[in-house]
């Protein structure tokens, strides 16, 4: 079962899946920063940390560089709890002239997404902007889960 929706946090859900390389405007940061790490709560602290160097490197004011490493936590946190056994999340960050924004993705145990009534979702909308799920089949016909966030850009100083 495909599951897709977006929450923005003036409206509720819109259905349909808009990743972030498909934004008007984005671009990878530098030439491309994407991570990958197995899907295992261990491994939060390391994306955390990618995250808040990303964040600062884009020069983000204090708010939303811990806005970002939060939802940041929230994704990849909600994609773990999906994966299938020995999975792997795939990061990316990605950046326009006024939009910051993360996608992750991870094969899933099975066709189910997000939860887009938990409370962890609740909190992940309240912190950006946008956040986007769906679940497709990869190559091989496996489900995979997909969440992608974004969030006005803001100029550091703060």
């Amino acid at each position: 079962m495909t599951e897709s929706g977006e929450h923005t946090t003036g409206g509720g859900f819109v259905p349909g899946y808009l990743p972030l390389r498909g934004l008007p405007g984005m671009a990878p940061v530098g030439e491309r920063v994407e991570m990958r790490v197995t899907a295992h709560l261990a491994n939060l602290p390391v994306v955390r940390s990618v995250a808040g160097t990303v964040a600062a490197m884009l020069d983000l004011d204090l708010d939303a560089i811990s806005d970002l490493t939060l939802a940041v936590d929230e994704v990849c946190s909600t994609l773990i709890g999906l994966a299938a056994p020995g999975a792997q999340v795939t990061c990316e960050f990605v950046h326009g002239p006024a939009t910051v924004g993360f996608e992750a993705s991870v094969p899933a145990v099975d066709g189910g997404g997000a939860d887009p009534e938990s409370f962890g979702w609740q909190v992940l909308a309240a912190l950006v902007d946008r956040v986007t799920h769906d679940v497709r089949p990869d190559a091989e016909g496996r489900p995979v889960a997909r969440i992608a966030v974004s969030r006005a850009r803001t100029a550091g100083g703060g």
